[in-house]
């Protein structure tokens, strides 16, 4: 059926982060439903960054699409999600929520290169489960300790792996850039639409029929 004749299959997005509805805003998707899920998100023993951006990923979307099938309207929905995995060598950045932490992490990312990985993993209304994993390498300036302070007491950075959010102030830091800026912000859109497009869904649907 034509993307442009007004029927589309529904999407969950299995997310609660702004950052990722926004992104999938920006190329005209609109999900039907937002449906985060509540996971422990600590590495395992040994577990290498990649690995546990896959993993994450792959354990968001199976669980919010448990729950997208159990509503008779989300039946048959396509569920997608993603996780950020932000690191150094193979030592995983946390997800900060004090300030210490935030800290910590920005005076060890000043002045060298990290990785962002972004896993991202689609399930279709038949169940089967497609994944891709993205790599991208962040240079940070030298902070100064002024720097430090300042962005820390901006508050941006709470919840943010790494400690820092590229999109927001901390873009400032930012010397060079390897790759995916839309995987350091958390859902890389390239992958994102081949993914959704290569299982079916209509990716342009909403570009066709905008009002």
């Amino acid at each position: 059926m034509s993307e442009a004749k007004g029927w589309r299959p529904k999407l969950v997005l299995a997310s609660g982060s702004p950052r990722r509805l926004a992104l999938l805003q920006q190329i005209g998707i609109e999900p039907d439903a937002l449906i985060p899920a509540d996971l422990d998100e600590t590495p395992k023993r040994s577990e290498l960054p990649r690995s546990l951006a896959v993993r994450l990923a792959s354990e968001k979307a199976q669980a919010s699409a448990a729950i997208a099938r159990a509503r008779p309207e989300l039946a048959d929905s396509f569920v997608i999600a993603a996780d950020t995995v932000v690191c150094v060598g193979r030592r995983i950045l946390p997800k900060c929520e004090i300030a210490d932490e935030a800290g910590a992490c920005l005076r060890l990312l000043s002045g060298r290169a990290h990785r962002v990985y972004t896993a991202v993993s689609v399930i279709t209304p038949k169940g089967a489960e497609r994944k891709r994993l993205v790599e991208t390498r962040v240079r940070f300036k030298r902070l100064s300790g002024a720097e430090v302070e300042a962005y820390i007491a901006s508050g941006e950075w709470r919840g943010k792996a790494g400690g820092y959010a590229i999109q927001g102030l901390a873009g400032a830091f930012v010397a060079k850039i390897v790759g995916s800026y839309t995987c350091v912000v958390g859902l890389p859109l390239y992958e994102t639409l081949a993914l959704l497009a290569g299982e079916g869904y209509p990716a342009h649907f909403f570009w066709l029929n905008r009002v």
